[in-house]
């Protein structure tokens, strides 16, 4: 495929090295000369310095070849425009816009299956708006609903995610085989992935499971409980709750898990000084953002403060929480505070932050649950840029594994065969298959066989993708 990139910050880079990785042709269009400078001497593609929304520069760059735009700057009113501009002349080139302003990405939601159905030309000519706010609040409150123990991978109607959890000393899976797990529990599971001595890597039946490893689990959903208590650990009731930041994703996560009741009591909107024994409580340092998310959420204790103020910690008790949610604009802020509430002696702690890199140093300093916004967008347009086959896609471990979900089409090389015929171990493991015309999801096994029109969920380690997908015939 052609891909024209408008924007190189860090979803950009990243977007565009994937690409590049499975050799695609990669155009990147960036307006700062420093940034085209540095980015020059990093990717291996064409890098133009100029802005995107003029239609002489894109077409320089090869728009009119290109199968894809993909509009990713800082300014949601450039990436629009750009997207506007280009489907008025290249109309059956894929537009994919990055958009903040919440307004603007659901009057497009809104308007989106209308138009469709009318027969027209999607809405400011994008045909799919990737809305980066929205998809961390969701990973967050995903993450939440779990007990704040694990990060979640849910697949879209699907009974089964999948979980990272791990193997404490004093566990029943520490030491044994993954093929001897059988005889531990009779609940049905696949062990996906394993991270051990910073390295990750797709495990075998004769993979001994160690103390202190991670690993990947594919889990039905009402089986977490019991998988905690056999890694040794468990979900903790999580009764008071703490949420640092009331900006667009803090609103997101809030407006999830502060449940409406009838006959609330006036909003309580708390400077520092003042007490309350509320269960849920926002801390916002912005006073306009505070007073709002006071008036939006009447049930909860919103204070204007500073969550790093060592006096309003202890004044408010902060130790005494259950779980801190920090999801301010400022990732460094936010794994500061959740590492140092952590020391303070509250149980669990969540936070945003910008990439798999920091969710990993996250993890290291004792932070439960990191949740990288940048790769959530990088995930949502890869998976919009892999062809109709594909319906989602999911990065782990620094990018080193990658999660597809797609449907096998009447074209596909494996069609007829066993999976034990089509198996290579180390490169991929099929975590999940969906039968046409079925409902369900199971484990397969060696005897699957593969038709067309099957959903698989496949989990690929990143320098096999290009020749896996080949196999299911779902690439480009």
């Amino acid at each position: 495929m052609k891909i024209i990139i408008i924007g190189a910050g860090f979803t950009g880079i990243q977007l565009a090295r994937r690409l590049i990785s499975e050799k695609n042709d990669v155009v990147i269009i960036e307006s700062n000369e420093e940034t085209v400078r540095l980015v020059s001497n990093r990717l291996d593609c064409m890098v133009i310095q100029a802005t995107g929304n003029n239609l002489t520069v894109l077409e320089e760059a090869g728009i009119a070849k290109a199968d894809a735009l993909v509009a990713v700057t800082e300014s949601d009113e450039l990436n629009m425009i750009t997207c506007s501009l280009v489907d008025s002349v290249y109309p059956d080139i894929i537009k994919i816009a990055r958009v903040r302003n919440y307004d603007y990405y659901s009057d497009i939601a809104e308007k989106k299956d209308n138009l469709k159905q009318r027969g027209g030309r999607p809405l400011y000519g994008i045909d799919f708006m990737v809305h980066p706010d929205v998809e961390a609040a969701e990973a967050i409150v995903t993450a939440v609903e779990h007990g704040a123990v694990t990060e979640v991978v849910d697949f879209e109607n699907c009974d089964f995610e999948l979980v990272s959890l791990y193997i404490e000393e004093k566990s029943k899976l520490a030491g044994k085989r993954i093929q001897d797990l059988r005889k531990v529990t009779s609940t049905g599971f696949l062990v996906g992935f394993i991270e051990e001595e910073e390295q990750t890597f797709l495990p075998t039946g004769a993979t001994v499971l160690k103390a202190g490893t991670r690993v990947g689990l594919v889990l039905h959903k009402n089986s977490l409980p019991e998988f905690l208590h056999l890694c040794g650990s468990k979900i903790d009731t999580l009764k008071k709750i703490a949420l640092v930041g009331a900006g667009r994703i803090g609103t997101g996560i809030a407006d999830k898990l502060i449940i409406s009741k009838k006959n609330l009591l006036p909003f309580a909107f708390f400077h520092k000084k003042h007490k309350t024994n509320q269960d849920f409580i926002i801390i916002e340092a912005d006073p306009k953002r505070a007073k709002d998310a006071a008036e939006r959420y009447p049930s909860a204790t919103v204070y204007n403060a500073d969550v790093t103020d060592e006096s309003f910690i202890e004044e408010e008790d902060l130790s005494a929480f259950d779980l801190v949610i920090a999801a301010t604009n400022n990732h460094e802020l936010n794994m500061i505070t959740s590492a140092y509430m952590k020391t303070l002696g509250v149980s669990k702690a969540v936070c945003l932050v910008q990439s798999g890199n920091y969710a990993t140093i996250a993890r290291d300093i004792g932070i439960d649950v990191a949740v990288p916004i940048k790769d959530a967008v990088v995930d949502t347009i890869l998976s919009h840029l892999r062809g109709k086959s594909v319906t989602g896609i999911h990065t782990l471990a620094e990018g080193e594994l990658e999660i597809v979900e797609a449907v096998l089409p009447p074209s596909a090389p494996i069609l007829g065969k066993e999976l034990k015929e089509i198996a290579v171990p180390g490169s991929f493991i099929i975590l999940l298959i969906q039968e046409q015309g079925t409902k369900n999801f199971v484990m397969p096994y060696g005897n699957t066989i593969f038709e067309a029109g099957d959903r698989l969920v496949t989990l690929m380690c990143a320098k096999d993708i290009q020749r896996t997908m080949e196999l299911f015939g779902v690439g480009n």
